[in-house]
């Protein structure tokens, strides 16, 4: 059934790119053919005219349009329809963000504040803490999550990537991994602009500075706002070294070519998972 509906929903865009294809050609030939029977109702009167005063004169011939100008025609008319479709979507992405965000927001409220007193009274220091990120055409940002590790975790180490039994997590900590509760307040850095529900995973400037040296397609990951959630996340697991990194920009690069509300549900649907499983956490 699940390939039946893979095949049927191909077959739809499939169908539809060449309905607008069909209709493009169609009006390019028309708009052209007009064009040019126009250029021969000229030429016929010229030829009448020459033909009053007694010279000889050649019939006009319609000529049809060249396949090259059809091409350009007809790609530039599916380059706007394109262009309005990404708009649009645009659009669509970020009213739902907002909707998806305050509505989680003031759901989540209670196990919100509940998380926060957990992490007061098993630790010391904040409960949030804010970090500066890599968003969109690496644009600054403090992005904010529950603390999972101790207070000043990074004062000696610096920043390093967290490994699967990191003496530096809370008890607390372990359960807001695993549940990925840690990224609630994230919903505020939505609701800002600064980051979509769906999306790459921002990354740390001094990560972000290594990784651009390193990995080639590297940049094409910060063509859209970082993302709560995303493909890398709900496949892959967290990074341990670079090898994890390149897996995951593969995930990434896949999603900012198939991005689409589709895409995005699905996504939605397998992070449900993830929460409720722990897939993958540290």
């Amino acid at each position: 059934m699940k390939n039946f509906s893979q095949k049927t929903k191909n077959l739809i865009i499939i169908l539809t790119v060449l309905a607008l294809s069909i209709f493009a050609v169609s009006v390019s030939w028309a708009t052209l053919a007009f064009v040019d029977s126009q250029d021969s109702y000229s030429q016929t009167k010229k030829s009448t005219a020459t033909e009053q005063i007694g010279d000889p004169a050649k019939k006009s011939r319609t000529r049809a349009p060249e396949p090259a100008t059809m091409v350009l025609f007809s790609s530039g008319f599916l380059g706007v329809i394109m262009s309005f479709i990404r708009k649009t979507y645009a659009r669509v992405k970020r009213l739902f963000d907002l909707l998806f965000s305050i509505t989680g927001a003031i759901v989540l409220s209670p196990v919100m504040l509940l998380t926060a007193l957990l992490i007061k009274i098993t630790s010391k220091g904040p409960a949030i803490y804010s970090q500066t990120r890599v968003g969109e055409n690496g644009k600054l940002f403090k992005i904010y999550k529950f603390r999972s590790m101790v207070a000043d975790a990074e004062s000696k180490s610096g920043a390093v990537w967290a490994t699967k039994n990191d003496s530096r997590i809370t008890p607390v900590g372990h359960f807001l991994r695993k549940s990925r509760l840690d990224e609630l307040p994230q919903f505020f850095n939505v609701i800002k602009g600064e980051m979509s529900l769906i999306g790459p995973r921002p990354e740390r400037p001094v990560f972000v500075d290594q990784f651009r040296k390193e990995i080639s397609d590297y940049e094409k990951r910060l063509e859209i706002k970082p993302g709560i959630t995303g493909l890398a996340q709900v496949w892959h697991r967290y990074d341990e070294n670079i090898a994890d990194v390149r897996k995951k920009i593969k995930y990434d690069i896949l999603y900012i070519k198939k991005v689409c509300i589709w895409t995005d549900f699905r996504i939605l649907l397998r992070t449900v998972r993830v929460v409720l499983t722990g897939e993958g956490a540290r």
